[in-house]
């Protein structure tokens, strides 16, 4: 009987700790997210990497958009970015603002 209980307390104690680690593991994959919304208009390219799926290149091609065609009026103009499409936007979405700067022009 006492063989039986030491057997189940060390498969529990294993199972916990697989379980524990995998949590971990999941957890340190969660995509980062920045914390306040990133303005497009003001972003550096470091501020625009927080985003998911925007690497160097990508937001180095917002700033040149918006650099030649002046402030996003709305969020959903980041679409004519080459490189950012309906998947994108929508993972981004919620992440990104224009400021109140881009709605009194």
């Amino acid at each position: 009987m006492k063989k039986f209980m030491f057997k189940g307390l060390v498969l529990s104690l294993i199972l916990g700790l697989m379980f524990s680690s995998a949590l971990s593991l999941q957890v340190q994959q969660a995509p980062v997210t920045p914390e306040k919304k990133i303005n497009i208009n003001t972003a550096s390219s470091v501020e625009l990497q927080k985003l998911p799926r925007i690497g160097p290149k990508i937001a180095q091609r917002i700033i040149d958009f918006r650099n030649q065609n002046g402030n996003f009026k709305n969020i959903e103009e980041i679409i004519k970015v080459r490189g950012i499409g309906e998947k994108i936007f929508k993972q981004i979405k919620d992440l990104i603002t224009v400021g109140d700067e881009a709605q009194k022009k």
